[in-house]
């Protein structure tokens, strides 16, 4: 009796470590990322995407990639020391800075995406695009840049707004799932678009 016990604990304990192994490797890599600024190389020479870095981050970020302008989508907070900190790096290291006001939990209008597409569009390359995690409203501005911008396909494109970038989408259960809702929009409105270039 001790050890068929014994053995089912042992089984019911294999089987636990089993299957919440993947999600404990999914936290931990995220975890990673948001730690280390969740950096990346959109568009090698035109898009790099993270959260909101230290100016030590952005000092390192700009000699790495040779960054020209920043466009934080955070919007301005000039009483936040994280916002005074990146205006002073920004200036001192001579790049354009912009700030793009987007909220992660509210789709963002038509209009304000075609003022987005025109900003990204003129600023500066190489541009660094930042929210605070670089997963959501960072997602977004990636996925419209990199279809809009640079032409990439739209089921491409919409790789941007992700798990891989710490983008959690899931209907009512994501506060940030606003994001995803504003690009299904734009993939029929740019589907639509395109057939009628077609004609």
């Amino acid at each position: 009796m001790i050890k068929t016990r014994f053995r089912f604990r042992r089984i019911l304990l294999l089987g636990l470590l089993l299957v919440s192994s993947p999600f404990v490797a999914g936290a931990s890599y995220l975890g990673v990322q948001y730690l280390r600024g969740n950096v990346h190389e959109v568009d090698p020479g035109q898009l790099y995407r993270s959260g909101q870095l230290n100016a030590s981050q952005i000092r390192d970020i700009t000699k790495r990639y040779g960054i020209r302008s920043i466009v934080n989508l955070r919007g301005a907070s000039p009483r936040a020391k994280w916002y005074q900190d990146e205006l002073t790096e920004a200036k001192a290291l001579g790049i354009t800075h912009v700030d793009f006001k987007m909220s992660a939990t509210h789709e963002l209008p038509l209009e304000r995406v075609a003022a987005l597409e025109a900003l990204l569009k003129g600023i500066p390359k190489p541009v660094l695009i930042h929210c605070e995690g670089g997963s959501d409203r960072t997602g977004l501005a990636s996925a419209i840049f990199m279809h809009r911008i640079r032409g990439m396909d739209i089921e491409k494109a919409e790789g941007q707004i992700s798990l891989y970038y710490g983008h959690f989408s899931v209907p009512r259960l994501s506060q940030a799932y606003p994001m995803d809702e504003t690009w299904e929009k734009l993939e029929d409105l740019y589907r639509a678009n395109e057939r009628e270039a077609r004609l």
